[in-house]
C-alpha cells in the first residue's frame, strides 16, 4: 500500500512538474498559447514559437528545474546527517562558499575562462568550506550540533569574503555579481544548463542510489555502528554528495535560498521519513517551487525580471520562522 502511494504521488509530481515546464515556457512579456508551447516543445511548432521557446524560455526553465531539484537533494542530505530540520545548505555555510568561489570566477575568470568552468569552481569553493566546518566539527567523530554551529558561523564568514571579493574586482563586475548573488535565472542559455546538467545528472542519481545509508544514520550512531554500517565514511560520502550539488547549483544560478529547507519538508509531508522516497520527492519539489519562484519574477511585475531568490526568501523566511516556533513547542 505505502508503495503504491509513493508511486502514485511520485507520478502526480512528475505529471505536474511536465505541466509547469509547459505554462513556464508559454507565459512571458509575449503569451504563446499553451498549446502551442506543448507543440513547439515537440518539434512541431512555428519558427516564432520555436525561436522564444527553445532558444530564450526553455534553457531558464530546464535549469529552474536542475538546481531546485539539487537544492532540494542536499537539504535533504544534510537534514539527515545533522539530524536537524532546520539544517539546509545555505544555513550552514556550504552555498557560502560556492558563493564566494563563483564571484571569484566572475570577477577575475569570466573573461579568460569558459562558463563551462563556474561548477567545478563553485564546488571547490563549497567543499573548501565543508572541510574546514568538517575539521572543526571533528572530535573523534562528527557531532550534528558542533556541525551545525560552526557552520552558522562560517557562512558568516563567507558572507563578508564575498564582499571583500567584489571590492578588489573591477566596478563594473560588482553590479553583475550583487544580481547574481540574489539568486537569478535570468540570462541563463543552452550553455549554462549543458554546463550544469552532468554534475546534477550524476549526483542526483548518487544521491537516491546511496539514500539507504541515511535512513541507517538517523538511527543514531551507536545503533549505526552496532548494525555494521561505517559510520564516518557514510556520513563524509553522503556530505560530499551533498556539497555537490549545492557547490553546482550556486555556481549556475547564486544564492537561492530555502529550497533545501522547504522542500524535504513537504516531501516528508507526502511520503514519510524513508529516504529512499523522501529524495526524488524532495528533488520534484524543489524544481516545481524554483519554476513557480522564477515565473513569478518573470511576470509579476513586467518589464522588470526578478530573481527568484527574492521569492524562495519571501516564502523560505517564514517557513524557517515556522519550524523553529514548532521545534520550540515540541522540545
Amino acid at each position: 500500500m505505502r508503495n503504491l502511494k509513493f508511486t502514485s504521488i511520485l507520478l502526480i509530481l512528475m505529471i505536474a512538474l511536465a505541466a509547469a515546464v509547459a505554462v513556464c515556457v508559454a507565459i512571458g512579456s509575449t503569451y504563446i498559447p499553451i498549446g502551442n508551447a506543448a507543440k513547439t516543445l515537440i518539434g512541431l511548432g512555428d519558427e516564432a514559437s520555436s525561436l522564444i521557446i527553445i532558444k530564450l524560455r526553455l534553457p531558464r526553465v530546464l535549469m529552474a528545474v536542475l538546481v531546485g531539484a539539487s537544492l532540494a537533494t542536499a537539504g535533504a542530505i544534510l537534514q539527515a546527517l545533522v539530524r536537524n530540520p532546520l539544517a539546509s545548505p545555505d544555513l550552514v555555510g556550504i552555498s557560502g562558499g560556492a558563493t564566494v568561489a563563483s564571484v571569484l570566477f566572475l570577477t577575475f575568470a569570466a573573461g579568460h575562462l569558459s562558463i563551462q568552468w563556474i561548477p567545478l569552481f563553485a564546488i571547490l569553493g563549497a567543499f573548501i568550506t565543508a572541510a574546514i566546518n568538517y575539521a572543526a566539527a571533528w572530535r573523534q567523530g562528527i557531532s550534528p550540533l558542533r556541525f551545525v554551529l560552526i557552520g552558522i558561523a562560517l557562512a558568516t564568514a563567507m558572507g563578508a569574503l564575498t564582499t571583500f571579493a567584489l571590492k578588489i574586482g573591477p566596478p563594473y563586475m560588482a553590479s553583475q555579481a550583487l544580481g547574481w548573488m540574489t539568486g537569478t535565472l535570468y540570462g541563463t542559455a543552452w550553455k549554462h544548463v549543458w554546463a550544469l546538467l552532468p554534475w546534477a545528472a550524476v549526483l542526483l542519481f548518487a544521491a537516491i542510489y546511496l539514500s539507504r545509508y541515511l535512513n541507517v544514520l538517523e538511527l543514531g550512531d551507536e545503533l549505526a555502528v552496532g548494525i555494521g554500517t561505517p559510520v564516518q565514511r557514510a556520513r563524509l560520502f553522503m556530505l560530499v554528495l551533498s556539497v555537490g550539488l549545492t557547490g553546482a547549483a550556486v555556481g549556475m544560478s547564486g544564492g537561492i535560498g530555502f529550497i533545501g529547507l522547504m522542500a524535504p519538508h513537504i516531501a516528508r509531508r507526502l511520503v514519510g521519513p524513508k529516504y529512499g522516497r523522501l529524495i526524488p520527492t524532495a528533488a520534484l519539489v524543489g524544481a516545481l517551487l524554483l519554476l513557480a519562484a522564477d515565473l513569478a519574477g518573470r511576470t509579476l511585475l513586467l518589464p522588470s525580471d526578478i530573481p527568484a531568490g527574492v521569492f524562495t526568501a519571501a516564502i523560505g523566511a517564514p517557513f524557517f520562522l515556522y519550524l523553529l516556533l514548532a521545534k520550540r513547542k515540541g522540545a
